[in-house]
């Protein structure tokens, strides 16, 4: 692969464009209107910038890897590219108008890989003349620090177009997944407890925002507390990405949204980029309730939650339990891999608490899968 077209210069589009620079490959940079291109590079610039100063690369390097970018709104200069990554807006007739431009300018083989985080691939296949070459690259955010890239093929996508995309982002120093073309994918699937739970906690006067993030920090391991890390987020992407998986799964109340988030929504209360969110930025944090045996039931209920998630995807076979695991540790920094955190923890520990809360609750998102039930009767493990 020598050449590379981004269509998209945003925050998503600037990382790819790095990181695919820094393997040494030329990169077209396409927005708009040439300001937001030019501003996409100058992300790289920033980056490097900042590894100058800490001594981690050279001028000469700098240089270098800046000059393999080309911010454009020209997609003539697309002509010659092996691969194309879209990373425009979650917006399907955005999506569909660059791609069309895009395809008058590449040839037959090239891969036409979206970044979609929430649409099906297949849906967004439809907009291209050469669906069998569309596949989806997810890349995470942000994308010089994050190693996952989750692929997806549609039900079009040939199996050469899968296996070119994968060895390309393997080349590149990216940790691949393969996954089967379902809302949210792995992560965004697999990851919806560890937010709605976390609320629903909140909700019901158990345990505040503080005090849930100390219990999943300090006593379950995780680099951020999920209040925490939906500020980072910002509260309308991470609200908006539940909204849609829910919507996309029938309404399964499993991935139901809270409105507790979409209150803080509506209020303006994004998080950091807006100064407040469950935190208020410009004033001394909240201290936790550093009570263990309730950071306990808190950490168990969440994870709990979080393994039957995951053990349902394997049962749907999303993808093989190995990119479950590794889609997990990698793309959202989880402390261990949910099936094998499953496997060290008992099967029939995590059948017996969601049992509990079924039995308690009454509600359907307690529901434990059909392949826990079955492991747990048949006595095995997934490792």
């Amino acid at each position: 692969v020598k050449k590379i077209g981004i269509l998209g210069a945003g925050l998503m589009g600037a990382g790819i464009a790095y990181v695919t620079a820094k393997a040494g490959i030329e990169v077209v940079l396409i927005d708009q209107d040439q300001e937001n291109a030019e501003k996409g590079k100058d992300y790289s610039v920033k980056l490097l910038d900042k590894a100058l100063s800490r001594k981690k690369t050279t001028e000469e390097k700098k240089e270098k890897l800046l000059s393999l970018i080309t911010p454009t709104t020209d997609y003539g200069l697309l002509k010659g590219a092996d691969l194309i990554v879209e990373a425009v807006f979650e917006n399907r007739d955005i999506k569909a108008e660059v791609t069309a431009k895009a395809e008058e300018q590449i040839t037959e083989n090239a891969v036409f890989g979206s970044n979609t985080s929430t649409l099906p691939i297949s849906g967004l296949a439809q907009n291209s003349s050469r669906p069998d070459n569309f596949i989806g690259i997810h890349y995470f955010s942000p994308v010089e620090k994050m190693p996952l890239v989750e692929i997806i093929p549609s039900i079009q996508t040939s199996e050469e177009t899968l296996s070119t995309s994968k060895s390309i982002i393997d080349s590149w120093n990216k940790v691949t997944v393969v996954t089967k073309d379902t809302p949210g994918f792995i992560v965004n699937r697999v990851a919806r407890p560890f937010y709605g739970e976390s609320l629903r906690i909140y909700e019901e006067g158990i345990a505040d925002f503080a005090t849930i993030d100390w219990a999943m920090r300090e006593i379950g391991g995780f680099r951020m507390g999920p209040f925490q890390l939906m500020d980072y987020i910002g509260n309308d992407i991470n609200y908006t990405v539940t909204e849609t998986v829910f919507t996309s799964f029938y309404f399964d109340s499993r991935y139901k949204p809270s409105f507790t988030q979409k209150r803080m929504m509506e209020a303006g209360y994004l998080g950091k980029k807006s100064g407040r969110g469950y935190y208020n930025y410009s004033t001394e944090m909240p201290k936790a309730i550093e009570n263990r045996e309730l950071g306990k039931n808190i950490l168990w209920r969440v994870l709990s939650m979080l393994i039957n998630e995951a053990v349902d995807a394997l049962f749907l076979n999303i993808a093989t339990k190995e990119d479950i695991d590794l889609a997990m540790t990698k793309g959202t920094n989880y402390p261990k891999g949910l099936l094998a955190w499953a496997d060290k923890i008992g099967l029939k520990n995590v059948l017996n608490q969601l049992e509990e809360l079924y039995c308690e609750y009454g509600e359907d998102r307690y529901r434990p899968s059909p392949l826990l039930r079955r492991m747990v009767k048949e006595n095995k493990t997934f490792y």
